[in-house]
């Protein structure tokens, strides 16, 4: 079944801890009390994220209460999922190269509690469908047309001027940004007026210290795929990226827009600069729409404020913060309570419909 479950009562039975608890009660009780044996949390992800994945797992191991298993790379790739250790809890992300639909296999026969929805994670590869789902849970995106130039059946029905296009009546007025539909691909384009000189600007993922490059003689949309066209929103230079651990958790950085010069900003290790921010009562209630309608209890995603609003522009799925203790801390108590209350409580609901709370902003 898909996320979202607002209430662990609607969940079908989970077929762990509960019934070995409910078989123990047939037997007479022991003498002397025994003491609860761990929970075994699978870790089912490709080697360079389980090395990612360390900090967090070393704070999970602190409370003595979960055994880690680690699934090898190999084992996931090539033995069969009837081979893989029988876990209670289960994280699991897909990455380049992970075979999600093995994955997906496995969680069907074994059943853990997934704090990641397996199913769900293949809506994240298509930005069209990761806008309807913030548009039905009544979150904002920026105004935006999704246009194929694939499709014969489309022909004609884009409508491409000197300084806007226009789809179906909808007016996009330059600038604004061009996203291919595949969640994959982060060649990005803005596309600027002539009242301002032109051309256009290519975002891409981070190569050493640039994240994106001009081009004054190139203002021609592209014409090989799939691509949404949404309104460029001006957000006085900074992004916001947005971590949530569970519907009610929620911890916050702002980084330097890669749509100014392109440079990005380094502090003395060479990591990119972010600092804590605090997040607004109405965007914290995004966070907590979208971990439960995404399915995604780990996740990232990105606001953008503009115009004194706040618009959700992507959602990433398992995303990492880079260098908050506090952050670790925090996520490690909070998924530890979400294992122990799924496994041994069906009828408790850590994901019952409240504002979530936001980290302290705490490097």
């Amino acid at each position: 079944a898909a996320w979202p479950w607002t209430d662990l009562r609607a969940m079908p039975p989970l077929p762990t801890l509960a019934a070995a608890m409910a078989a123990e009660a047939a037997e007479p009780p022991p003498r002397e009390p025994t003491t609860p044996r761990s929970i075994r949390l699978g870790v089912c992800v490709m080697q360079k994220k389980q090395v990612k994945l360390a900090r967090l797992l070393a704070e999970l191991r602190q409370g003595g209460d979960l055994e880690i298993v680690l699934i090898p790379q190999d084992q996931i790739l090539e033995a069969p999922v009837e081979h893989w250790p029988v876990v209670d809890v289960l994280i699991a992300f897909y990455s380049r190269g992970f075979p999600l639909d093995k994955a997906q296999a496995y969680a069907a026969l074994r059943k853990p509690f997934v704090f990641n929805d397996l199913t769900m994670q293949d809506l994240l590869f298509d930005r069209r469908a990761i806008y309807r789902k913030l548009v039905a849970i009544g979150v904002p995106v920026p105004k935006h047309v999704v246009f194929d130039h694939t499709d014969p059946a489309t022909e004609g029905q884009l409508l491409i001027h000197e300084d806007h296009l226009e789809l179906g009546g909808l007016k996009i007025s330059k600038p604004f940004v061009e996203k291919p539909v595949s969640a994959e691909d982060h060649n990005i384009t803005i596309y600027y007026p002539d009242a301002v000189g032109g051309g256009s600007k290519r975002l891409f993922r981070k190569e050493k210290n640039q994240s994106s490059a001009f081009y004054p003689n190139e203002s021609v949309i592209r014409t090989d795929g799939a691509y949404i066209y949404e309104e460029y929103l001006p957000t006085e230079g900074t992004d916001l990226k947005v971590y949530t651990v569970g519907p009610k958790y929620a911890y916050a950085e702002a980084r330097k827009s890669p749509t100014l010069d392109g440079r990005v900003l380094r502090d003395a290790r060479g990591k990119e600069v972010r600092y804590p921010v605090l997040l607004t009562a109405e965007e914290k209630e995004f966070a907590r729409r979208i971990a439960l309608a995404f399915g995604q209890m780990v996740n990232g995603f990105d606001i953008l404020r503009a115009h004194g609003k706040s618009f959700v522009c992507d959602v990433n799925g398992w995303s990492f913060v880079k260098s908050s203790s506090a952050y670790y801390h925090d996520a490690a108590a909070v998924l530890r309570r979400m294992a122990r209350r799924a496994l041994s409580s069906p009828e408790s609901s850590f994901l019952t419909p409240s504002t979530p709370t936001a980290a302290t902003p705490t490097a």
